[in-house]
């Protein structure tokens, strides 16, 4: 497993790799690393079992938020580094990857976009 330093390093790659229309439109959404997901997450994830979490958006997504949304926490987009590394087969180059897709993947979410309209764009 990759120090949790250098970890954290590609996914600031990742995040600042992002057009910068994209990176001006993030609104306040905080980006976390936890080692592995918690039985909790798997479950507000829906993931079944045997499947595993590489990343997980919890908020209110910009296109659902109103004129009073105001005053709020932050949403996060936790991403999972075990299972990201793992999915990846542990080489850097396909961590570097598999972070850049998990992190856009948990954005698009960000932004409105479902996982079936993520299926549907090939995303998957």
């Amino acid at each position: 497993m990759l120090p949790r330093i250098q970890f954290e390093a590609l996914v600031d790659e990742a995040l600042t790799s992002l057009p910068t229309y994209f990176q001006e439109k993030m609104n306040n959404v905080a980006i976390l690393v936890k080692i592995w997901p918690t039985r909790d997450d798997l479950e507000r994830a829906r993931v079944p079992p045997g499947h595993t979490l590489l990343g997980l958006y919890s908020g209110i997504p910009l296109t659902k938020r109103l004129h009073h949304y105001s005053l709020v926490p932050p949403d996060t987009i936790t991403l999972f580094q075990g299972p990201i590394e793992a999915a990846a087969g542990g080489e850097l180059e396909q961590v570097r990857g598999q972070v850049r897709h998990t992190v856009i993947h948990e954005l698009a979410h960000h932004f409105g976009i479902s996982d079936e309209r993520l299926r549907e764009l090939g995303a998957y």
